[in-house]
């Protein structure tokens, strides 16, 4: 027998329902008035066909039942009689006509077009959740209909719902259907019937419908019935009789989990899925008590899915309500932060440009009290009349000249040591002879003696050419004297030192003082910048060069007293071009470096600084990054820094330098910065944090008002349909199976 029928209670009505399906070519019988057209269906006590109405020229279905009297009339008396009950209600196929008399018995009925719910679900598959939930509804509101009408269905099943030309669902099949005061059990179809109502021994309860109606709904919804599954059909195909058929379904509901698959079809939301595990309980006690509970359930859904776009509403719009207003104050902040940060750099720049001004003007007071002490030297008659004898010397003047000649640069040692002052004698050695030139001697003492006062600067050496560019003397004597320097820029008066063999053209010199190009120092290895000035005879139409007074300064020292502080400092950068523009003279990273790695400073001796990374002058820089710091690894002079330059000129003179004084962003503006970002943060945090809470107060209470108006209306007794007393008391009654 087919899991599908309905359960027959005896094996007589199975042999009757196999000989009727072997008969399909013709009804069994001619119902008058009637003209069959098509064979419908066979169920467990008879079949269907589709006929003409003669009279009216409708489609009819007639049902013929197996035989005339004994359990069939009775059944066909049953289901007349149930269906007459409900010959009015639309959700119910209506009862046309009934064969009493004839061999076998029938009973004429409405035909539905589109057929059953179980051939639609065979041709397309499970229905879509809102399809699914729209024929639920409203086949539980045709079984409330029956039930108010004292009607219990007891088979429900997609086969026995039928669908009008519309798709509405009509109930079908009463075959297996009790009135309320009917005390006789019922079988209906397996998977779709509630397990205590597989007992013979049962009696009709108005949960029975409740348990179909959940199973349909699920079928709906997965396109199977539920606990239906191979090994639960073979266990129950291997009974030998109804009973134990019966008892292995029951056994079989009892012990399986509770269906899930509804739960993981796209659409089913959580209310759908309690309304069908309720229905599907097991225990009739956790079912829902009757059909009008799950239409309130339904209802209940329905009403909330209503309100959830409000709620939506209410939960979105104060959202996006409080998100827009924190993104207004968030902007209102950051300008707010941007337009005084602003104003505290501009602040900050401005100061630092005074005390570039300040920085840059000490450092040309110190270059104009070097450039007049040399000058003042330089033109002291007697150095004068002792360069002038050096340039009238006969015997002198050929030696000078040979050493100005490259080719006989490295040649002349001992011809050079002519020129040079004794060495300093060792203990116990005698002091060497003084063989230079007397002039030479004269104008070394008259240096001394000029040059010993001037010790406030941070000297390397003062030094003296002649006209040729032969190095006379050097106070602090060193093998550098006899040397040919005209090469040097502190010579020729160009941008740039040129090779060691190069020589000037007559007149090529320097015509006044001037900074010389930084270079290093052979003697010191150091990088050193000198100050040199011409010194020329007496004035006049015989006006002759007669060569050079310069002293030298080491720059990676204190060659000019910049200022120093902890969160400020100066930086000395020589910006003219040749080949070390950008190069940095002074910095206190220098310092740093010269303390802890020597080697290291050493390795930074050629950094200079893009053109580019130096601040343009006035309008300042308010993120710097110190170059030098960074290339060092110094944390001290790492991080962001306001940054302003200025050149360093005198006497309407562009030396070509510029200090650079930079201020830790931190200490300038970070902390006012910061400070005031923390305040503005907290008060507009507070803000937001008022705004919200009063948003999300009202929703709460907005909320709270629908849920408790939700409550009160499922607490209040339905007042939809009212069941009949009979059927009300059993379902009170009947809490447990």
């Amino acid at each position: 027998m087919s899991l599908d029928q309905t359960q027959a209670q005896g094996t007589e009505e199975q042999r009757r329902a196999q000989a009727l399906s072997l008969q399909r070519a013709r009804p069994p019988i001619d119902v008058p008035g009637y003209s069959p057209q098509r064979f419908l269906g066979a169920g467990a006590y008879g079949e269907v066909w589709v006929a003409i109405d003669n009279n009216t020229g409708r489609q009819v279905a007639i049902k013929f039942y197996a035989h005339r009297g004994g359990l069939d009339s009775s059944i066909l008396s049953r289901e007349v009689e149930k269906l007459a009950f409900l010959h009015a209600d639309r959700y119910v196929v209506q009862l046309l006509d009934v064969g009493w008399e004839s061999v076998p018995p029938y009973y004429v009925m409405e035909y539905v077009e589109q057929g059953s719910l179980e051939d639609r679900l065979r041709r397309k598959g499970p229905l879509r959740v809102h399809e699914a939930v729209n024929l639920f509804t409203d086949v539980a509101v045709g079984l409330l209909h029956a039930h108010g009408k004292g009607v219990l269905h007891c088979d429900l099943k997609p086969g026995n719902v039928l669908l009008d030309q519309d798709q509405k669902p009509r109930l079908a099949d009463f075959g297996q259907s009790r009135l309320s005061h009917e005390q006789r059990p019922a079988l209906g179809t397996l998977f779709y019937m509630a397990p205590e109502q597989a007992d013979l021994q049962a009696m009709p309860d108005a949960r029975w419908d409740v348990y179909a109606l959940g199973a349909l709904l699920y079928c709906m919804l997965v396109g199977s019935p539920p606990h239906r599954h191979d090994e639960a059909v073979t266990e129950i195909e291997r009974a030998e009789d109804l009973s134990e058929r019966l008892a292995r379904y029951r056994r079989v509901i009892e012990s399986s989990p509770l269906p899930s698959d509804h739960r993981r079809v796209p659409g089913v939301d959580r209310a759908l899925a309690e309304i069908v595990d309720r229905c599907l309980a097991v225990n009739p006690a956790e079912r829902f008590a009757n059909v009008q509970a799950v239409l309130d359930a339904l209802e209940g859904r329905a009403r909330r899915r209503a309100r959830l776009p409000l709620m939506i509403l209410g939960a979105v719009g104060p959202l996006l309500l409080l998100t827009l207003l924190s993104i207004v104050a968030w902007r209102w902040f950051s300008d707010s932060i941007e337009q005084t940060s602003r104003a505290l750099t501009e602040r900050a720049l401005q100061s630092l440009d005074f005390a570039g001004r300040s920085v840059a003007t000490v450092a040309a007071d110190e270059l104009e009290r070097r450039f007049e002490t040399v000058e003042r030297i330089a033109s002291d008659p007697q150095i004068v009349a002792s360069l002038q004898e050096i340039a009238n010397d006969a015997e002198l003047q050929p030696l000078l000249r040979r050493l100005s000649d490259p080719a006989l640069r490295t040649q002349l040692e001992a011809e050079r040591k002519t020129l040079r002052a004794p060495s300093k004698p060792g203990p116990g050695l005698p002091v060497p002879p003084d063989q230079r030139p007397a002039a030479v001697k004269r104008l070394d003492a008259r240096m001394a003696q000029l040059t010993a006062g001037n010790d406030r600067f941070e000297i390397a050496s003062w030094f003296v050419t002649d006209g040729l560019g032969i190095q006379l003397l050097r106070i602090e004597p060193s093998d550098t004297t006899g040397q040919n320097y005209s090469w040097r820029s502190y010579f020729h008066g160009g941008s740039r030192d040129e090779s060691e063999d190069w020589r000037p053209l007559p007149g090529q010199h320097v015509s006044r003082t001037q900074l010389s190009a930084v270079y290093r120092s052979r003697s010191s290895k150091h990088w050193s910048v000198a100050i040199s000035t011409p010194v020329f005879s007496a004035a006049g139409p015989a006006r002759r060069f007669l060569g050079v007074v310069a002293v030298s300064f080491p720059v990676r020292g204190k060659f000019i007293e910049l200022g120093e502080g902890d969160q400020q400092f100066s930086v000395l950068v020589d910006t003219r071009p040749g080949d070390h523009q950008g190069l940095i003279l002074q910095h206190p990273a220098f310092d740093v470096l010269a303390e802890s790695d020597p080697g290291h400073l050493d390795r930074l001796a050629h950094f200079r600084l893009d053109p580019a990374e130096i601040p343009v002058p006035r309008d300042g820089d308010d993120d710097y990054r110190d170059p030098l710091g960074e290339a060092g690894g110094l944390p001290k002079f790492s991080g962001r820094w306001l940054a302003a330059q200025r050149p360093v000129r005198f006497q309407g003179h562009d030396t070509g330098w510029v200090v650079l004084v930079q201020e830790s962003f931190a200490h300038a503006i970070g902390g006012e910065l910061a400070q005031l970002r923390r305040a503005f943060l907290v008060n507009g945090l507070l803000a937001v944090a008022a705004v919200a809470g009063v948003l999300g107060l009202t929703w709460w209470l907005v909320m709270r008002s629908l849920s408790v108006g939700t409550n009160a209306f499922s607490a209040e007794p339905s007042s939809h349909v009212r069941l009949p007393e009979t059927l009300t008391f059993q379902a009170t009654q009947r809490q447990s199976p």
